[in-house]
């Protein structure tokens, strides 16, 4: 048994070995093909920005996002007359820093965004794996129910479970994910149609493979670069419907800082104190403009048939 362990161990570092070769070979042809789209690499630098902002937050500000203080209700920013360099963004209606809850608020927004497209492509990548496949009553199903949510707009359709859930995160993330696996489905389940009649699945088929394994293993890795695109686009608009839902008042409960509702609790002040909901506005942009133009770079460096020989 030792014999054997001896020489399988130097086998399998071997191997282990060219797949780390080949990881490292394919994050830097990755990280070349994205130097080559400004765009892109501007938005994927804005993006890590955020994300370190969002992580980091408690140390980049001194504030509590929650506690205000009256001294400085509706104080101005920094640069204008009657700022103060303490808050460079200057205050909300209750006194609060604004700019520690811009960069909680990113938490908030990232979150929701990420959580509700794993949740999303996790399932519409499945459900379009199998109805893709195999077809049949399975595939009418889930195509029809599909086709039935896809009748109601988004927005429409959240505020509906919402205002039947109530406001939290936990119901905000069942609310945007219930609809948004619709376009994973779709698009996985459409091109599986396309890949299933080609010759390497035929040809898989014929050395005897499973259905499972085909899908895993041979279908799934040519299609994964448009889930990877789509997710990321979608990813973008998520976040814009959770800033809607909050502003609204049916998403983030008032007292967490989320983007949305501190857009609407400024409203009433754009005359005096216009700071308040453009700075969150602003970075809500900023943020959905970011992940569009990555996006729009992911596709056409992921997917080969806008490459040209």
């Amino acid at each position: 048994m030792s014999r054997v362990l001896t020489r399988e161990l130097p086998e399998y570092g071997y191997y282990f070995s060219i797949k780390v070769r080949l990881a490292v070979q394919n994050l830097a042809g990755f990280v070349t093909q994205l130097s080559r789209h400004p765009s892109a690499l501007l938005g994927g630098m804005v993006i890590l920005l955020y994300v370190l902002v969002a992580v980091f937050a408690p140390v980049v500000t001194p504030y509590d996002p929650s506690a205000g203080n009256l001294d400085f209700r509706l104080a101005p920013p920094a640069w204008m007359e009657g700022g103060s360099s303490t808050h460079w963004l200057g205050g909300d209606e209750q006194g609060r820093d604004l700019l520690t809850r811009i960069l909680f608020g990113a938490r908030i927004s990232l979150v929701v965004g990420l959580l509700v497209v794993g949740i999303s492509m996790g399932i519409g990548v499945s459900l379009g794996l199998i109805a893709g496949y195999f077809g049949g009553k399975f595939d009418n199903i889930i195509s029809r129910f599909a086709d039935l949510l896809l009748a109601f707009p988004f927005l429409i359709f959240a505020l509906g479970i919402m205002t039947l859930t109530g406001p939290g995160f936990t119901n905000l993330i069942f609310a945007l994910s219930f609809k948004s696996w619709v376009e994973f489905f779709r698009l996985v389940r459409g091109e599986i149609l396309s890949e299933k009649t080609k010759e390497y699945v035929e040809a898989a088929r014929a050395l005897g493979m499973s259905s499972i394994s085909i899908l895993a293993s041979q279908m799934l890795p040519n299609i994964i670069h448009s889930v990877m695109v789509l997710g990321t686009l979608r990813m973008g608009y998520l976040i814009i419907m959770e800033a809607s839902l909050s502003f609204l008042g049916l998403g983030i409960p008032g007292h967490i800082p989320a983007w949305g509702s501190m857009i609407a609790s400024g409203r009433n002040f754009m005359m005096n104190a216009w700071w308040i909901s453009t700075f969150p506005g602003l970075a809500l942009l900023i943020l959905v403009l970011s992940i569009n133009l990555f996006g729009e770079g992911l596709r056409d460096i992921l997917d080969p048939r806008l490459k040209i020989d």
